[in-house]
């Protein structure tokens, strides 16, 4: 079984084959997992100056939940709304692949740097948004890159808004 620092290290190299790897492993759940703690803990880190302790408990918190709301809206667009004729997919190989594509998040600990962290927090956020676009077709079976993409988006969109209305219904917006 390969560790889970060389998978997030392939991860983060956007490598294709471990998206393929960590969608067919059920067994790769609990290292998905971990690696969305773990790139939550550095975002949170990375912004102590701005969220104090408490932002890297609750960007822990929210990064999993988001994790989730998000694996589960690409699940459904990409295979009720926008499928291919070859794609086949559940929830937890959604929840794998996607989990992997926060590994370049880890970065995100390096904004702890005066004046380093808007820009390590962008570098991070595109760097993620592209190994997504990989797990997500890899684990829809996509052979084509530019539905994944169109995926990811509407899926960001709705998990903005949904987010956005949570935030605002607990009075945290």
């Amino acid at each position: 079984m390969a560790s889970i620092q060389s998978r997030m290290i392939r991860a983060a190299k956007l490598d294709a084959q471990l998206y393929e790897e960590v969608e067919a492993d059920r067994s790769t759940m609990g290292q998905a997992s971990v690696v969305v703690v773990l790139a939550a803990v550095a975002a949170g880190i990375g912004n102590v100056t701005h969220g104090g302790l408490g932002g890297v408990f609750s960007m822990t918190i929210g990064a999993l939940v988001a994790w989730y709301i998000w694996a589960f809206l690409t699940y459904f667009i990409g295979t009720r709304l926008l499928p291919e004729p070859s794609t086949r997919a559940d929830l937890g190989e959604l929840l794998r692949t996607i989990g992997f594509s926060s590994a370049p998040g880890v970065i995100r600990v390096l904004g702890i740097v005066p004046g380093l962290t808007d820009i390590v927090f962008f570098g991070a956020g595109v760097w993620m948004l592209v190994a997504m676009v990989i797990a997500v077709r890899q684990a829809l079976d996509y052979t084509s890159t530019g539905r994944a993409i169109g995926v990811c988006l509407i899926g960001w969109v709705v998990q903005v808004v949904l987010l956005g209305g949570l935030l605002a219904m607990f009075g945290a917006a």
